[in-house]
């Protein structure tokens, strides 16, 4: 299979070339899968998302302006599809009417995940219900902002806090569990 810089695949994939697609699905598949794996419950979930979102790589190719890495605009393309498919889900984020209750505790807290091994992480992330989830990622793992994940989302950014409390606690929980049994 031959190999295309980043440069040769935008401008095959606009002419429509098949080859250029194939190339660049090979290059950024499994890495923008581990991506969407984090954001979903299951592999199936995450396939679904990979193909939705790779669809709208193929459709918006166009709009790629070569100001950074195609593979970051990607990413981009994957996070937002995954929050998509998120936002569709019943239930996803509630608001909570009063973060103050959470706020001492939330920033002393230490990295409780620091110590774990990337597939046991994914394994407790996926766990997480889908709220926690996207704004665990979005903040610990993708470096948003608790005001970019709030409009992202369409939360305020109390909410945007809780769930990353929730979420913190929830995979404590987990944890203790584990280590437990």
């Amino acid at each position: 299979m031959q190999q295309f810089n980043d440069q040769e695949l935008v401008i095959g994939v606009l002419k429509g070339s098949s080859a250029h697609q194939t190339a660049l699905y090979r290059q950024y598949s499994v890495p923008m899968f581990r991506v969407l794996l984090r954001f979903s419950r299951d592999k199936s979930e995450a396939e679904d998302m990979m193909q939705d979102g790779f669809v709208r790589v193929f459709r918006d190719m166009g709009q790629f302006r070569g100001d950074g890495a195609l593979g970051g605009w990607i990413r981009r393309i994957m996070v937002n599809t995954a929050l998509s498919h998120l936002r569709k889900q019943k239930d996803f984020v509630k608001d909570v009417p009063d973060f103050s209750v959470f706020e001492a505790k939330f920033h002393t807290e230490e990295d409780f995940a620091s110590n774990l091994d990337a597939q046991t992480l994914m394994g407790y992330l996926q766990r997480l219900p889908p709220g926690y989830r996207a704004v665990f990622n979005l903040y610990a793992i993708e470096g948003f902002s608790h005001e970019e994940i709030a409009e992202q989302l369409g939360i305020t950014i109390g909410t945007s806090k809780s769930q990353l409390f929730k979420a913190r606690e929830y995979l404590k929980k987990i944890l203790d569990k584990s280590f437990i049994s």
